[in-house]
This record gives structure tokens, sequence and C-alpha cells, in this order.
């Protein structure tokens, strides 16, 4: 089995493209919550009897999916800021 080196170009390009991977979490996150946020007025518009439970419902749904961002941002920050070379 062949041994295969990997310059530290090469690991810090892989990094970058991993790290801007991560990044795609907070961009699908707010299209999503924009969608989300788009459907609620529009149910509330239907049945303005329901607004605070549909809104409290929402709250917690958006709070949810934040947290996938978060974590995305976090991955993608570690990636880049701890990296093995130290080239930042």
């Amino acid at each position: 089995m062949a041994h295969i080196e990997f310059n530290e170009y090469f690991v810090m390009a892989m990094t970058v493209l991993a790290a801007a991977l991560c990044s795609w979490s907070g961009i699908l996150t707010g299209l999503a919550q924009g969608l989300a946020a788009a459907k609620v007025a529009e149910s509330v518009s239907r049945q303005p009897e329901a607004k605070n439970a549909i809104l409290s419902s929402t709250l917690v749904a958006a709070a949810v999916a934040e947290t996938t961002s978060v974590y995305g941002l976090v991955i993608a920050l570690l990636m880049l800021l701890g990296n093995p070379f130290g080239i930042w």
C-alpha cells in the first residue's frame, strides 16, 4: 500500500472547502426560515383567531432551526481558526 503525503496547501484548501460547505447550513437555514415566515403570515391571515398558537409554535420551530446554522458556523470557525499549520 502506497503512502500518500499531503502538503500544507492541500490541507488548507480542503479546510477552506469544508468551511464553505458548512456555511451553506446558514444560507439554507435562512431560506427555510423565510419560507416558514411566509407560511405563518398566510396562516394568520386565514385564521386570525389562532394567531397566538401559530406564533408560539413558529418561534419554537425557528429556534430549533437556528441551531443548525449556529452549529455550522461553529464548525466552520473551528476548521478555519484551528488549522494544524497556523497559517492564518
